[in-house]
């Protein structure tokens, strides 16, 4: 394991602040990311226990982004013509994003976050509100295997990788499939998108590094998809060595190439890349500098865990970015934890409100801009620190 990240001491991404806990001193931990040259996995070193993280407050509902909702859809559309499943799981299953898509009858949700768990049973799911193990596996799949098991953003979260695969060996049937999908660690680090990496992001995945994981438990990916979802992520399809039913699309050893010609299992990539970032944190704060000695308004876009990180790492606070506009029910009227800075329901932007806009949410930018056409119109810019900052 060797260290080439620091990003300083960080709250829990996800513990947005009231009134009253305002008051008092956060817990902090120390975000330092590692590489494993063995199996070229990048993770955080610091792990965080997950009943902190995921819990009945959790914040996030993937059917308040349209991008989300649109994605999903696609995707089970897409999963119901090619591999014609007629019972599925989904392991992480948030608020029911994915699993409305299908029958009622046909797909069973995992989520640990109860808030979370109560919205899609309220939909008519069913819906198991805890964490993904062995003994939940042995439970859920007893009298019925499932043909298909998907999960997005979730096995970056998870630190037992035995416990995740062998649960899920317990409940594929035979020819069943594993669809995976997780942000990409090619674009986060073309990207330098520094900010994939927080309290819950336990692993950022290449497909080379998931492969060697997936060796262990005799389970092979057979086809991959790059997808723009949060900024980049890879789509695995993954499937048991023993079945032939699949074979393994070209798309796995392109991607498998690309990802080794940019070197993602050197050490040196790495550290070029914490360099990348240091002058990142020094670029941003130069273009904040700036524009506060001329009086300019600065407000956020998107109060999102990943803003988290850059807001600690870079020491923005309420005095240069005066609030943040978010959509999301459960962050409106609390504050960013470390930064402190209030979040607002969102509204349309107007120029009379802000001169600059900072992209907390950039994974969302295309969503946001078709959005603020009029703010854009009117001459307001927008900050991003993607690829490097810069005032759009």
């Amino acid at each position: 394991m060797k260290k080439f990240l620091d990003l300083g001491f960080q709250p829990l991404a996800n513990s947005y602040l009231d009134n009253k806990t305002i008051k008092k001193k956060e817990k902090k931990f120390r975000l330092e990311v590692i590489f494993n040259s063995k199996n070229f996995l990048v993770s955080i070193l610091n792990k965080v226990p997950k009943e902190k993280m995921f819990n009945e407050k959790y914040p996030y509902k993937s059917s308040e982004s349209n991008t989300m909702k649109k994605s999903f859809r696609k995707l089970s559309s897409r999963i119901k013509k090619r591999f014609k499943p007629k019972f599925l799981l989904e392991i992480g299953s948030n608020d029911g994003a994915f699993v409305s898509n299908f029958n009622r009858k046909t797909i069973i949700g995992v989520e640990p976050c109860k808030n979370l768990a109560k919205i899609t049973r309220s939909k008519g799911y069913k819906t198991f509100s805890n964490y993904w193990t062995i003994n939940l596996a042995k439970k859920i799949s007893k009298k019925r295997k499932f043909d298909l098991i998907y999960s997005a953003n979730t096995l970056s979260h998870i630190q037992n990788f035995s416990e995740i695969f062998r649960a899920i060996n317990l409940s594929l049937n035979k020819n069943g499939i594993l669809v995976l999908e997780d942000p990409s660690l090619l674009e986060c680090i073309k990207k330098v998108a520094y900010d994939q990496f927080y309290c819950e992001h336990i692993y950022v995945f290449s497909s080379i590094s998931l492969q060697k994981i997936l060796e262990k438990f005799n389970l092979e990916i057979f086809d991959i998809e790059n997808t723009n979802t949060h900024g980049g992520s890879n789509r695995y399809f993954i499937k048991r060595k023993s079945n032939k039913f699949h074979k393994i699309s070209s798309n796995v050893k392109k991607n498998f190439n690309i990802e080794k010609n940019f070197g993602l299992h050197k050490f040196s990539t790495y550290l070029k890349f914490a360099k990348k970032v240091h002058q990142s944190k020094k670029k941003l704060n130069n273009i904040f500098d700036s524009l506060i000695k001329k009086n300019k308004k600065i407000i956020g876009y998107g109060a999102t865990a990943k803003s988290c990180t850059v807001l600690n790492y870079c020491k923005i606070k309420d005095n240069t970015i005066k609030f943040f506009y978010d959509t999301t029910s459960f962050k409106i009227n609390k504050y960013l934890p470390g930064s402190r800075i209030k979040i607002k329901k969102y509204k349309k932007l107007n120029i009379n409100d802000a001169d600059y806009v900072f992209l907390g949410a950039w994974n969302f930018s295309e969503e946001i801009f078709n959005k603020e056409r009029e703010y854009i119109k009117n001459g307001g810019k927008f900050i991003t620190h993607i690829p490097s900052p810069r005032i759009l």
